[in-house]
């Protein structure tokens, strides 16, 4: 199951790049504060800070948009873009980065463990790779913020990190968070359930309800949305696993469902039943 859940990660990007062609792209600002944007495009969203000191990124979607998000950067403020997070290795998330260091001279950003996966991807070549690595976290200071990136450990792969903007009460929570969708968690990248759970518990410890949330993948969230996007972790969580401990089959769980309170939160890549599957399969 570990290797089904692989294998659908790479057919959702492979689709969504056959399904879409680049030049079709358009890559819009959204203003979260005086200081702090988001980027939508194709790919997970890209949180920006930008200010006298330049610009920061979260995140940089795929290579062939790299020209069109400096483009986007450049109608936020004229600077220079000096440094990228990454928030986890997924190709969504990362594609850009030879590009991004090569056009601006940048320095990328991540956990250990998103440099270790990289670089173990035949695909990747060493311009793909972050810079800087680390383990627990680092802190930016910089357009007169904090800015805190802190590591969340086996939650959607293993080398999460979420970014939190101090004073303009900000967060990006990577793929930590898909708001009002059911998640996808990368079993086979070190990613768990468990994990999810305990990295959403985490993230609204900084949470209040003045807090804007960049999620990886939707809209804009709130404190209420993260809530809800807990509950339904959790509540299907026990749907899944009371049923499995009675001995129902993993088939049968798909066939009676989650119930229907739960309908909605299904979308193109991530159905109820890969949910399920996800569920029942996850530690």
């Amino acid at each position: 199951m570990k290797r089904v859940a692989t294998a659908l990660f790479a057919l959702m990007a492979s689709q969504t790049l056959l399904a879409q062609n680049f030049d079709d792209v358009q890559i819009k600002s959204e203003k979260i504060n005086d200081s702090v944007y988001m980027l939508t495009g194709m790919g997970g969203n890209i949180g920006v800070s930008a200010g006298d000191d330049g610009i920061l990124i979260i995140d940089d979607q795929f290579a062939p948009l790299a020209e069109k998000i400096s483009s986007s950067l450049e109608g936020i403020a004229g600077k220079k873009l000096r440094y990228v997070i990454n928030t986890h290795y997924h190709g969504d998330h990362t594609g850009g980065n030879a590009k991004i260091k090569h056009m601006h001279d940048a320095t990328v950003f991540a956990h250990d463990n998103v440099r270790v996966r990289l670089e173990n991807d035949p695909k990747k070549e060493a311009a793909d790779l972050p810079v800087v690595t680390y383990a627990k976290g680092v802190k930016f200071h910089f357009n007169g913020e904090t800015i805190h990136v802190r590591h969340l450990p086996h939650a959607h792969t293993d080398g999460d990190s979420y970014v939190y903007f101090e004073k303009a009460n900000v967060i990006h929570t990577g793929d930590v968070m898909f708001n009002k969708m059911f998640p996808y968690i990368d079993l086979n990248g070190g990613g768990s359930v468990a994990g999810y759970i305990r990295a959403i518990e985490i993230i609204l410890a900084d949470v209040n309800d003045d807090t804007k949330v960049m999620p990886g993948h939707g809209v804009v969230a709130t404190k209420q949305d993260v809530e809800n996007f807990l509950n339904m972790l959790k509540e299907t969580r026990r749907i899944v696993l009371d049923k499995k401990a009675v001995g129902d089959s993993v088939e049968s769980i798909i066939k009676q469902g989650l119930g229907e309170e739960w309908q909605s939160w299904a979308w193109q890549f991530i159905s109820e039943e890969k949910w399920i599957r996800t569920l029942y399969d996850g530690r």
